[in-house]
């Protein structure tokens, strides 16, 4: 569709955002997400194939990751892979991207508030998620940095907690290496849904990309900071994972809180506690990037009218879309008080993987002088992005495929009366 732009008459963002605040802002959604809400789903899936699926999930990644930084260093602006999509191939598969990137992150953001109040206070847990999506809606209302900010303690007090967890699992007397041989019963599409279910984690390092419009020096920065993002994510996971496996082996696929667990089976029974603080701050950290995120999906497509348009604006004195960000916020706040975890874990998973699978056709698109990765990356990214999609729970693959259909229903008819007028 070519209607039109609302580019000329949006408000500008501020570029505040440095390499580093960059590289922690995607931490705080990977970390968040991935070692507190997909392990144990994907070793339930996976079995003792675990290593191999968090192997295949980081290959994924690492395609998408790298599409997604020629990407961004060429289109430098808010929005990700809707501006991609849109750019390199046509308004409609853009606009699609953006309308996976916000349903399906809109999810996660369910996802990770739900996380905060399971571990933070189970029997409330409901009104704790609500309660956390309110105040973080509000940090990100007075400013990008201050989120930063905010996330740098985050990241900084959960990857303390992870190398406690770590530290335990590997120095016990219950650790048994044999737990780590992959060559018991698993099979290929065990492993394939587990490394979609914990692509879910790895998607972190989006946020970096759509905070395009307010990272410094765009071209430079956000390549480095999404490969550093998602080399020191994926470190993290293979320790943590390796460490859970040894003391939990086939108990890890039915934890309910699998890393708590690991240090009580290794006989620090006293760092649960510590455990579930992390992982509530964990979570806290994800959500707070994920409302980044969609927030600024959002006021791209709303510049662009696929949203509303009175969402494309940003606060004279706080330079962020703040409309956005309290549209996100209401929208969240509402799932929250409604939605199961499970669900909405599978679902993200299913949305943000169309999402890449756009990103690298795009990148496909882009010319050597235009920075394009090796034809083999972004090839074998889309190719992964569609076979772990279809490996996901049944449930979650014909929720999100109806989705997708709805989104390109509305684009449809808008098209149509546009066309009309």
């Amino acid at each position: 569709m070519s209607g039109p732009s609302a580019v000329s008459d949006a408000g500008s963002l501020q570029r505040r955002l440095g390499l580093f605040d960059a590289v922690v802002i995607g931490l705080g959604s990977m970390i968040g997400a991935g070692i507190f809400a997909a392990l144990a789903p994907a070793a339930a899936a996976a079995g003792s194939g675990l290593l191999v699926a968090l192997a295949v999930a980081a290959v994924v990644a690492y395609c998408n990751a790298t599409s997604s930084a020629r990407l961004a260093a060429r289109y430098p602006a808010s929005g990700g892979t809707y501006v991609y999509g849109r750019e390199r191939l046509g308004d409609f598969w853009g606009y699609l991207a953006g309308w996976g990137f916000v349903v399906g992150k809109t999810a996660s953001c369910a996802a990770m508030a739900l996380t905060v109040g399971v571990y933070a206070w189970p029997a409330q847990a409901h009104a704790v998620a609500v309660a956390a999506v309110v105040a973080l809606t509000a940090v990100n209302y007075v400013g990008v940095q201050k989120s930063a900010w905010l996330t740098r303690g985050i990241v900084a007090v959960v990857l303390v907690v992870l190398a406690a967890v770590v530290t335990a699992g590997l120095t016990s007397d219950a650790a048994r290496l044999d737990r780590l041989d992959p060559s018991g019963e698993i099979t290929a599409g065990g492993v394939l849904q587990a490394a979609g279910l914990l692509f879910f984690a790895f998607a972190g390092y989006a946020r970096i990309a759509t905070l395009g419009e307010e990272i410094r020096d765009p071209a430079r920065t956000i390549p480095r900071a999404i490969g550093l993002a998602l080399g020191v994510a994926l470190a993290v996971y293979a320790l943590v994972a390796v460490a859970a496996l040894v003391v939990l082996g086939d108990r890890l696929g039915a934890s309910a809180a699998p890393l708590a667990d690991a240090v009580r089976a290794a006989g620090f029974a006293d760092l649960a506690p510590v455990v579930r603080i992390g992982a509530a701050v964990a979570a806290l950290g994800s959500l707070l990037a994920l409302i980044l995120g969609v927030s600024r999906t959002t006021l791209a497509m709303a510049r662009d009218r696929h949203l509303p348009h009175a969402l494309a604006a940003a606060h004279p004195r706080f330079g962020v879309p703040h409309r956005a960000e309290v549209a996100v916020g209401a929208v969240v706040a509402v799932l929250a008080a409604t939605v199961d975890v499970h669900t909405a874990i599978g679902f993200s998973s299913f949305a943000v993987l169309l999402y890449y699978t756009i990103a690298n056709a795009s990148a496909w698109t882009l010319t050597t002088a235009q920075g394009r990765p090796p034809r083999f990356v972004p090839m074998l990214g889309l190719a992964g992005c569609l076979v772990l999609a279809i490996a996901l729970p049944p449930r979650s693959v014909i929720a999100g495929i109806v989705v997708v259909a709805i989104g390109a229903l509305i684009y449809g008819l808008r098209h149509l009366a546009w066309r009309r007028r």
